[in-house]
Protein backbone atom coordinates (compact mmCIF):
# COMPACT_ATOMS: atom_id res chain seq x y z
CA UNK A 1 0.00 0.00 0.00
CA UNK A 2 1.83 3.42 -0.80
CA UNK A 3 2.08 6.23 1.61
CA UNK A 4 -1.39 8.14 0.37
CA UNK A 5 -3.58 5.44 0.25
CA UNK A 6 -1.64 4.74 4.21
CA UNK A 7 -2.49 8.17 5.28
CA UNK A 8 -5.96 7.83 3.68
CA UNK A 9 -6.41 4.44 5.99
CA UNK A 10 -5.29 6.28 9.00
CA UNK A 11 -7.88 9.22 8.83
CA UNK A 12 -10.34 7.00 8.38
CA UNK A 13 -9.24 4.85 11.51
CA UNK A 14 -9.38 8.12 13.47
CA UNK A 15 -13.26 8.70 12.47
CA UNK A 16 -14.25 5.49 13.92
CA UNK A 17 -17.27 6.14 16.57
CA UNK A 18 -14.99 4.06 19.15
CA UNK A 19 -11.60 4.26 20.75
CA UNK A 20 -9.27 3.21 18.34
CA UNK A 21 -7.43 -0.34 19.32
CA UNK A 22 -3.66 -0.04 18.91
CA UNK A 23 -0.98 -3.04 19.35
CA UNK A 24 2.69 -2.38 19.37
CA UNK A 25 4.89 -5.15 18.89
CA UNK A 26 8.50 -4.22 19.83
CA UNK A 27 9.49 -7.67 22.37
CA UNK A 28 13.49 -7.29 22.37
CA UNK A 29 15.74 -6.29 23.54
CA UNK A 30 16.17 -3.24 26.88
CA UNK A 31 17.34 -0.94 24.59
CA UNK A 32 15.44 -1.05 21.48
CA UNK A 33 12.04 -1.13 23.75
CA UNK A 34 13.15 1.76 25.57
CA UNK A 35 13.61 3.75 22.27
CA UNK A 36 10.11 2.64 21.50
CA UNK A 37 9.19 4.72 23.92
CA UNK A 38 9.18 8.12 22.30
CA UNK A 39 6.52 6.56 19.25
CA UNK A 40 4.24 5.17 22.10
CA UNK A 41 3.99 9.02 23.00
CA UNK A 42 3.22 10.01 20.08
CA UNK A 43 0.58 7.67 19.20
CA UNK A 44 -0.71 8.25 22.43
CA UNK A 45 -0.89 11.90 21.63
CA UNK A 46 -2.51 11.11 18.47
CA UNK A 47 -5.10 9.42 19.89
CA UNK A 48 -5.67 9.85 23.53
CA UNK A 49 -8.84 7.40 23.75
CA UNK A 50 -6.81 4.49 22.11
CA UNK A 51 -6.58 1.55 23.19
CA UNK A 52 -3.10 0.70 23.24
CA UNK A 53 -1.31 -2.78 23.76
CA UNK A 54 1.99 -3.69 23.33
CA UNK A 55 3.47 -7.18 23.04
CA UNK A 56 7.13 -7.59 24.43
CA UNK A 57 9.42 -10.14 25.89
CA UNK A 58 9.82 -10.47 29.60
CA UNK A 59 13.26 -9.11 30.21
CA UNK A 60 12.73 -5.88 29.01
CA UNK A 61 8.44 -6.23 30.25
CA UNK A 62 9.67 -3.77 33.14
CA UNK A 63 10.06 -1.19 30.30
CA UNK A 64 6.62 -1.31 29.77
CA UNK A 65 4.67 -2.34 32.48
CA UNK A 66 3.14 0.57 34.33
CA UNK A 67 3.69 2.97 31.78
CA UNK A 68 0.83 5.56 31.82
CA UNK A 69 0.09 5.24 27.88
CA UNK A 70 -0.47 1.87 27.70
CA UNK A 71 -3.49 -0.10 28.01
CA UNK A 72 -2.40 -3.34 28.21
CA UNK A 73 1.35 -5.63 28.41
CA UNK A 74 1.07 -8.51 26.59
CA UNK A 75 4.50 -10.63 27.96
CA UNK A 76 5.62 -13.08 25.46
CA UNK A 77 7.97 -16.17 27.92
CA UNK A 78 9.52 -17.05 24.06
CA UNK A 79 13.09 -17.54 25.95
CA UNK A 80 11.91 -19.48 28.68
CA UNK A 81 9.33 -21.38 26.42
CA UNK A 82 12.47 -22.32 24.58
CA UNK A 83 14.50 -23.34 27.41
CA UNK A 84 11.23 -25.88 28.77
CA UNK A 85 11.28 -27.21 25.27
CA UNK A 86 15.32 -27.96 24.85
CA UNK A 87 14.88 -29.82 28.77
CA UNK A 88 11.95 -32.00 27.64
CA UNK A 89 8.76 -29.90 28.93
CA UNK A 90 7.37 -29.80 25.86
CA UNK A 91 3.33 -29.59 27.20
CA UNK A 92 4.81 -26.88 29.80
CA UNK A 93 6.45 -25.01 26.61
CA UNK A 94 3.37 -25.40 24.66
CA UNK A 95 1.04 -24.53 27.26
CA UNK A 96 2.68 -20.62 27.90
CA UNK A 97 2.99 -20.13 23.81
CA UNK A 98 -0.91 -21.16 23.29
CA UNK A 99 -2.00 -18.72 26.77
CA UNK A 100 -0.02 -15.93 25.00
CA UNK A 101 -1.92 -16.54 21.52
CA UNK A 102 -5.40 -17.04 22.99
CA UNK A 103 -4.36 -13.71 24.55
CA UNK A 104 -2.86 -11.70 21.12
CA UNK A 105 -5.90 -12.91 19.76
CA UNK A 106 -8.64 -11.79 21.78
CA UNK A 107 -8.72 -8.41 20.65
CA UNK A 108 -9.82 -7.51 16.90
CA UNK A 109 -7.10 -4.77 16.95
CA UNK A 110 -7.61 -1.42 13.89
CA UNK A 111 -3.96 -1.22 13.95
CA UNK A 112 -0.66 -3.33 14.79
CA UNK A 113 2.61 -1.89 14.16
CA UNK A 114 5.99 -4.06 14.34
CA UNK A 115 8.40 -1.70 15.13
CA UNK A 116 10.91 -5.26 15.63
CA UNK A 117 11.11 -5.94 12.30
CA UNK A 118 12.02 -9.48 12.82
CA UNK A 119 10.88 -12.92 11.86
CA UNK A 120 9.96 -13.34 15.51
CA UNK A 121 7.57 -10.22 15.20
CA UNK A 122 6.71 -10.62 11.84
CA UNK A 123 5.15 -14.31 13.29
CA UNK A 124 2.78 -12.60 16.23
CA UNK A 125 1.90 -9.83 13.34
CA UNK A 126 0.47 -12.58 11.33
CA UNK A 127 -0.83 -14.32 14.55
CA UNK A 128 -2.46 -11.01 15.89
CA UNK A 129 -6.37 -10.18 14.75
CA UNK A 130 -5.53 -7.06 12.90
CA UNK A 131 -7.45 -4.77 10.24
CA UNK A 132 -4.05 -3.15 9.36
CA UNK A 133 -0.81 -4.70 10.02
CA UNK A 134 2.25 -1.82 8.97
CA UNK A 135 5.70 -1.63 9.14
CA UNK A 136 8.53 -1.16 7.27
CA UNK A 137 8.49 -2.64 3.77
CA UNK A 138 11.18 -4.73 1.69
CA UNK A 139 14.34 -3.65 1.87
CA UNK A 140 15.51 -2.92 5.19
CA UNK A 141 18.73 -4.44 6.46
CA UNK A 142 17.97 -7.63 8.53
CA UNK A 143 14.37 -7.82 8.44
CA UNK A 144 14.24 -11.58 7.53
CA UNK A 145 11.40 -11.01 5.34
CA UNK A 146 9.07 -9.67 8.69
CA UNK A 147 7.46 -7.28 5.39
CA UNK A 148 5.68 -10.22 4.35
CA UNK A 149 3.30 -10.42 7.11
CA UNK A 150 2.01 -6.95 6.53
CA UNK A 151 -0.67 -5.48 4.60
CA UNK A 152 0.76 -1.44 4.91
CA UNK A 153 4.46 -1.37 4.22
CA UNK A 154 6.80 2.24 4.87
CA UNK A 155 9.19 3.10 2.09
CA UNK A 156 12.99 1.81 3.79
CA UNK A 157 14.98 4.37 5.42
CA UNK A 158 18.09 4.50 5.90
CA UNK A 159 19.95 2.20 8.66
CA UNK A 160 22.59 4.76 8.99
CA UNK A 161 20.27 6.51 11.66
CA UNK A 162 19.39 6.50 14.99
CA UNK A 163 17.01 3.63 16.39
CA UNK A 164 14.64 5.84 18.05
CA UNK A 165 14.91 8.34 14.79
CA UNK A 166 13.58 5.14 12.49
CA UNK A 167 10.64 4.49 14.83
CA UNK A 168 9.66 7.86 14.25
CA UNK A 169 10.29 7.63 10.51
CA UNK A 170 7.58 4.71 10.56
CA UNK A 171 4.74 6.87 12.32
CA UNK A 172 5.71 9.53 10.01
CA UNK A 173 4.94 7.40 6.89
CA UNK A 174 2.41 6.10 8.66
CA UNK A 175 0.61 9.89 8.65
CA UNK A 176 1.79 10.52 12.75
CA UNK A 177 4.46 13.39 12.73
CA UNK A 178 5.91 13.43 16.38
CA UNK A 179 7.15 16.78 17.52
CA UNK A 180 8.64 15.74 20.83
CA UNK A 181 10.68 13.07 22.27
CA UNK A 182 9.14 11.48 25.42
CA UNK A 183 10.00 8.83 26.99
CA UNK A 184 8.18 9.09 30.58
CA UNK A 185 10.00 5.75 32.04
CA UNK A 186 7.64 4.32 34.10
CA UNK A 187 8.62 4.35 37.59
CA UNK A 188 6.48 5.15 40.61
CA UNK A 189 7.60 5.78 44.65
CA UNK A 190 7.94 2.35 45.82
CA UNK A 191 10.63 1.91 42.65
CA UNK A 192 12.09 5.56 44.38
CA UNK A 193 12.05 4.47 47.65
CA UNK A 194 13.71 0.97 46.95
CA UNK A 195 16.84 2.79 45.45
CA UNK A 196 16.82 5.34 48.18
CA UNK A 197 16.97 2.34 50.51
CA UNK A 198 19.53 0.32 48.48
CA UNK A 199 21.93 4.14 48.45
CA UNK A 200 21.41 4.18 52.41
CA UNK A 201 22.18 0.48 52.78
CA UNK A 202 26.37 1.87 51.59
CA UNK A 203 27.23 4.01 53.96
CA UNK A 204 27.99 6.84 51.87
CA UNK A 205 27.87 10.67 52.09
CA UNK A 206 25.02 11.08 49.47
CA UNK A 207 25.57 14.87 49.79
CA UNK A 208 28.57 14.18 47.26
CA UNK A 209 27.63 13.76 43.61
CA UNK A 210 27.01 9.76 42.35
CA UNK A 211 28.74 8.67 39.18
CA UNK A 212 27.54 4.61 38.15
CA UNK A 213 29.52 2.37 36.18
CA UNK A 214 27.73 -0.15 34.34
CA UNK A 215 30.69 -2.37 33.09
CA UNK A 216 29.39 -5.74 31.59
CA UNK A 217 27.11 -6.73 28.49
CA UNK A 218 26.27 -9.99 26.84
CA UNK A 219 28.59 -8.78 23.86
CA UNK A 220 32.28 -10.03 24.17
CA UNK A 221 33.56 -7.39 22.19
CA UNK A 222 31.63 -4.41 23.50
CA UNK A 223 33.86 -5.54 26.76
CA UNK A 224 36.52 -3.23 28.31
CA UNK A 225 39.63 -4.13 30.42
CA UNK A 226 38.25 -4.90 33.86
CA UNK A 227 41.51 -3.15 35.62
CA UNK A 228 40.77 0.24 33.57
CA UNK A 229 37.14 0.30 35.07
CA UNK A 230 38.94 0.16 38.49
CA UNK A 231 41.23 2.96 38.04
CA UNK A 232 38.57 5.07 36.74
CA UNK A 233 36.18 4.53 39.65
CA UNK A 234 39.71 5.03 42.08
CA UNK A 235 40.56 8.23 40.29
CA UNK A 236 36.79 9.75 40.17
CA UNK A 237 36.72 8.81 43.82
CA UNK A 238 39.37 11.00 44.28
CA UNK A 239 37.83 13.55 42.61
CA UNK A 240 35.25 13.27 45.39
CA UNK A 241 32.73 11.08 43.33
CA UNK A 242 30.86 8.61 45.27
CA UNK A 243 31.39 5.06 42.71
CA UNK A 244 28.89 2.68 42.58
CA UNK A 245 28.99 -0.32 40.03
CA UNK A 246 26.01 -2.21 38.53
CA UNK A 247 24.86 -4.52 36.50
CA UNK A 248 22.41 -7.59 36.03
CA UNK A 249 22.66 -11.33 38.53
CA UNK A 250 25.23 -12.72 36.20
CA UNK A 251 27.77 -9.60 36.53
CA UNK A 252 28.09 -10.24 40.35
CA UNK A 253 31.12 -12.02 40.03
CA UNK A 254 33.07 -9.82 37.08
CA UNK A 255 32.32 -6.90 38.95
CA UNK A 256 33.53 -7.88 42.18
CA UNK A 257 36.89 -8.67 40.41
CA UNK A 258 36.49 -4.85 39.15
CA UNK A 259 35.60 -3.57 42.89
CA UNK A 260 38.93 -6.29 44.17
CA UNK A 261 41.07 -4.15 42.02
CA UNK A 262 40.52 -0.79 43.07
CA UNK A 263 41.99 0.89 45.33
CA UNK A 264 39.42 2.36 47.23
CA UNK A 265 36.34 0.81 47.96
CA UNK A 266 34.27 -0.71 45.09
CA UNK A 267 30.50 -1.17 45.90
CA UNK A 268 28.97 -4.04 43.53
CA UNK A 269 25.03 -3.61 43.26
CA UNK A 270 24.97 -5.81 40.11
CA UNK A 271 21.89 -8.20 40.49
CA UNK A 272 20.35 -6.36 43.29
CA UNK A 273 18.02 -4.15 41.64
CA UNK A 274 15.14 -4.59 38.94
CA UNK A 275 15.16 -2.25 35.74
CA UNK A 276 12.76 0.17 36.95
CA UNK A 277 14.91 0.41 40.18
CA UNK A 278 17.54 0.97 38.41
CA UNK A 279 16.14 3.42 36.56
CA UNK A 280 14.82 5.07 39.66
CA UNK A 281 19.17 4.85 40.76
CA UNK A 282 19.64 7.26 37.68
CA UNK A 283 17.45 9.39 37.91
CA UNK A 284 20.04 10.50 41.41
CA UNK A 285 22.63 9.87 39.58
CA UNK A 286 25.15 12.73 37.84
CA UNK A 287 26.76 10.46 35.60
CA UNK A 288 26.95 7.05 34.07
CA UNK A 289 29.98 5.65 32.65
CA UNK A 290 28.72 2.48 30.45
CA UNK A 291 29.89 0.48 27.56
CA UNK A 292 26.94 0.02 25.34
CA UNK A 293 24.56 -2.07 26.87
CA UNK A 294 20.26 -1.74 27.77
CA UNK A 295 21.46 0.13 31.07
CA UNK A 296 23.41 3.09 28.57
CA UNK A 297 20.08 3.54 26.88
CA UNK A 298 18.18 3.64 30.34
CA UNK A 299 20.14 6.67 31.40
CA UNK A 300 19.38 8.52 28.51
CA UNK A 301 15.80 7.74 29.01
CA UNK A 302 16.23 9.35 32.34
CA UNK A 303 18.14 12.56 31.27
CA UNK A 304 21.54 11.43 33.16
CA UNK A 305 24.33 12.30 31.15
CA UNK A 306 26.19 9.20 29.64
CA UNK A 307 29.88 7.99 28.86
CA UNK A 308 30.23 5.87 26.50
CA UNK A 309 32.59 3.43 25.70
CA UNK A 310 32.12 2.18 21.72
CA UNK A 311 34.11 -0.32 19.76
CA UNK A 312 32.29 -2.65 17.50
CA UNK A 313 29.41 -1.24 17.27
CA UNK A 314 27.89 2.25 15.66
CA UNK A 315 27.20 5.08 18.06
CA UNK A 316 24.73 6.93 14.91
CA UNK A 317 22.52 3.84 15.64
CA UNK A 318 22.30 2.51 18.94
CA UNK A 319 24.63 5.26 20.99
CA UNK A 320 22.84 7.23 23.91
CA UNK A 321 20.34 9.22 22.60
CA UNK A 322 20.62 13.40 22.96
CA UNK A 323 23.24 15.80 22.50
CA UNK A 324 23.94 16.01 26.63
CA UNK A 325 26.08 12.44 25.92
CA UNK A 326 29.71 11.70 25.34
CA UNK A 327 30.87 8.71 23.13
CA UNK A 328 34.15 7.77 23.23
CA UNK A 329 35.44 5.62 20.08
CA UNK A 330 38.58 5.04 18.22
CA UNK A 331 38.17 5.76 14.42
CA UNK A 332 39.64 2.38 13.67
CA UNK A 333 38.92 0.50 9.76
CA UNK A 334 37.59 -2.21 11.33
CA UNK A 335 35.04 -0.87 13.59
CA UNK A 336 31.96 -0.99 13.47
CA UNK A 337 32.19 -4.85 12.66
CA UNK A 338 28.71 -5.09 14.21
CA UNK A 339 30.61 -8.54 15.37
CA UNK A 340 30.37 -10.49 18.96
CA UNK A 341 33.46 -11.86 17.97
CA UNK A 342 36.60 -10.12 16.94
CA UNK A 343 39.90 -11.00 15.04
CA UNK A 344 41.78 -8.22 15.46
CA UNK A 345 42.94 -8.36 19.44
CA UNK A 346 39.45 -6.31 20.21
CA UNK A 347 41.78 -2.80 19.47
CA UNK A 348 38.85 -1.01 19.13
CA UNK A 349 38.11 -0.89 23.01
CA UNK A 350 41.31 -1.71 24.12
CA UNK A 351 42.86 1.41 22.77
CA UNK A 352 40.40 3.44 24.92
CA UNK A 353 42.72 4.74 27.55
CA UNK A 354 41.49 5.80 31.28
CA UNK A 355 42.67 9.10 30.42
CA UNK A 356 40.19 9.78 28.21
CA UNK A 357 37.35 8.34 30.19
CA UNK A 358 38.49 10.14 33.06
CA UNK A 359 38.79 13.64 31.13
CA UNK A 360 35.49 12.45 29.35
CA UNK A 361 33.56 12.20 33.19
CA UNK A 362 35.39 15.18 34.57
CA UNK A 363 33.97 17.50 31.78
CA UNK A 364 30.36 16.21 31.65
CA UNK A 365 30.26 16.58 35.77
CA UNK A 366 32.11 20.23 35.50
CA UNK A 367 29.14 21.34 32.65
CA UNK A 368 26.34 19.65 34.92
CA UNK A 369 27.39 21.48 37.88
CA UNK A 370 27.72 18.42 40.24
Amino acid sequence: MGIAATRQSFRQTSQLDRPVKILIVKTSAIGDVIHTLPALNCLRKHYPDARIDWLVEEAASEAVLGHRAVNQVLVSGRKRWIQLFRQGRWAESWRGFISLIRQLRATEYDLVIDFQGLLKSGLFVALARGKRKAGFGKGMDHSEASWLFLNERVQPVDMDQHALTRELLLLAGLGLPCDRIVFDFPIDDKDKAEANALLKETGLDLTRPLVVINSMTTWPTKHWINERFAQVADRLQALGMNVIFTGGPKDVADIETICVAMNGRGINMAGRTSLKVLAALYERTSLVVTIDSGPMHLAAAMDTPVVALFGPTAPWRTGPFGAEHTVLRMELACSPCLKRTCRYNHECMDQLTVDQVVQAAEKVLNVHGS
